[in-house]
């Protein structure tokens, strides 16, 4: 038996659009998501006994059973009985880079992780359809996570289409670390504001969905086009995520100021992100930004636009 190491990266959004209400209650989008090489570490290992036991090497994050990766480990228990009581339970230990309650799926991607290596660990053979369907069950980012890159993601973000990849661009993200903005309270009040320019009906829903695929934005993709992306950066969550944390605004009007390519908040915020060209101009955006905002409060990060999602690092014997 093995213990699984896995690195699983975080994801920004190049595209968010709210296109309206499901019958399941969530939301109708399209989304363009994008995998970066911020990345967390999970480590999966056989414990010998019934339990899933959860650690992080971060004490502000939950290891109790309302954290993902807890849910992700007992669904498979759930899902495949047989092999849970083969093999047992497992302990699952996260080393934590990913900011949370940042709009950058760093909980899904952890959660992502654990389907992907018990399904190792058990030896249960599922094919990358089958860990995305079962991802699909705990929430909709999952199932990008699993497999990352850069994406189409419709329905309610489950949905995905494979776009090529942007591994040539780098962003600069920032986020408040005091400040977490909640995913539910964003599309809730989008809802509240916004629901007059929802589509009424299917034929409208296919068709505003359908434009995502044929736009401007994935042509932008397919010629690589980093200048034209930038400028077609899209979030509909800004429109209410922005007025309701002032400093989150401000923070992209500081980086919209420096030389990139485009800069937006990511998924429900609050990290704001910078489109850049290359790692020397990630840097010194990131050396400009923190010279202009000096708020210890403030993690500034850089990363590269990455073709992967959850990747193993190395199996190793059980001692």
């Amino acid at each position: 038996m093995h213990s699984y190491s896995l690195i699983a990266p975080a994801k920004i959004n190049l595209y968010l659009e709210i296109i309206g209400d499901r019958p399941d209650g969530y939301h109708e989008l399209a989304m363009i998501l994008q995998s970066i090489g911020l990345t967390d570490q999970v480590d999966l290992r056989a414990n010998g006994t019934e339990q899933i036991r959860v650690h992080c090497d971060d004490p502000d994050v939950p290891v109790d059973e309302s954290n993902l990766a807890y849910k992700a480990a007992a669904l498979m228990a759930q899902q495949f009985p047989e092999s849970f009581n083969q093999f047992g339970g497992v302990d699952i230990s996260i080393q934590k880079r990913i900011p949370m309650g940042a709009g950058l799926a760093g909980g899904s991607a952890n959660a992502a992780a654990v389907l992907v290596g018990i399904d190792l660990l058990w030896d249960l053979g599922l094919t990358q359809s089958e860990i995305q369907e079962l991802a699909a069950m705990l929430g909709s980012d999952i199932p990008f996570c699993v497999t990352g890159g850069t994406a189409i993601a419709t329905r309610r973000g489950e949905f995905l289409a494979p776009l090529p990849s942007l591994d040539h661009l780098y962003v600069v993200l920032a986020k408040y670390r005091s400040i977490s903005v909640s995913t539910p309270w964003a599309y809730k009040t989008y809802r509240q504001q916004f629901h007059p320019s929802y589509a009424r009906d299917s034929e409208d829903l296919a068709e505003r969905r359908q434009r995502v695929h044929s736009g401007p934005m994935v042509e932008a993709i397919a010629k690589r086009d980093g200048k034209r992306i930038g400028e077609l950066l899209h979030n509909d969550l800004e429109k209410v995520v922005l007025p309701a944390h002032p400093l989150v605004d401000a923070l992209k009007r500081e980086m919209a100021q420096f030389d990139t390519l485009g800069v937006m908040m990511s998924g429900s915020g609050s990290t704001v992100f910078a489109l850049v060209d290359s790692q020397a101009q990630a840097e010194a955006v990131a050396q400009q930004l923190r010279q202009h905002i000096s708020d210890p409060d403030l993690g500034i990060w850089t990363a590269p636009l990455i073709a992967s999602g959850i990747q193993l690092v190395r199996p190793t014997p059980s001692q």
